[in-house]
């Protein structure tokens, strides 16, 4: 009797110890998906709902979510349109915990190919910029940088000072 007492804590130590070494397995693959997710993954789980961003010169813009690609998301500001690079938001707000796959179409659409769209498009627009805010056309897109055709002059600004393109 004594012996079956005794394998039978032996066998209750052994199941506590698979269960604590599964939990702890689960929360490490957890903790490993989540580490892999990036913000502007989860904007895709936000389509068709509104979102809010703080750009990086502390402006907030909130819109519903029209996309969401690696690069950049586009926000509908009522009648308006906003194309905001991702690299320009510091804060995204609300977001929820899951990240949906992008499309195989969404995958491949960068920053250039949102703006030689707008270019082609030749529609005024509203370009705000860590060095101001310029009004006029898209006239050429880059590798890193467009030009602007503006009331006063060809603005060439790079895309590592864009922080939105709007509709006006």
């Amino acid at each position: 009797m004594r012996w079956d007492d005794v394998f039978a804590e032996l066998q209750a130590q052994f199941d506590a110890a698979l269960q604590a070494d599964s939990d702890a397995e689960l929360a490490e693959l957890v903790q490993a998906e989540v580490a892999g997710i990036e913000w502007i993954d989860r904007c895709r789980a936000r389509r068709g709902e509104v979102l809010t961003v703080r750009l990086a010169d502390g402006s907030d813009r909130s819109g519903t979510v029209l996309e969401a690609t690696r690069s950049w998301v586009r926000l509908a500001l009522g009648e308006r349109r906003c194309l905001i690079p991702a690299h320009a938001v510091v804060a995204a707000w609300p977001l929820g915990p899951r990240a949906p796959e992008p499309g195989p179409i969404e995958a491949r659409l960068g920053l250039g190919h949102a703006l030689r769209a707008l270019a082609a498009d030749g529609a005024d627009v509203m370009v705000r910029s860590l060095a101001g805010d310029h009004r006029g056309r898209l006239t050429r897109v880059g590798a890193d940088h467009l030009d602007m055709l503006t009331a006063h002059a060809t603005v060439t600004l790079t895309w590592s000072g864009l922080l939105s393109v709007e509709s006006t």
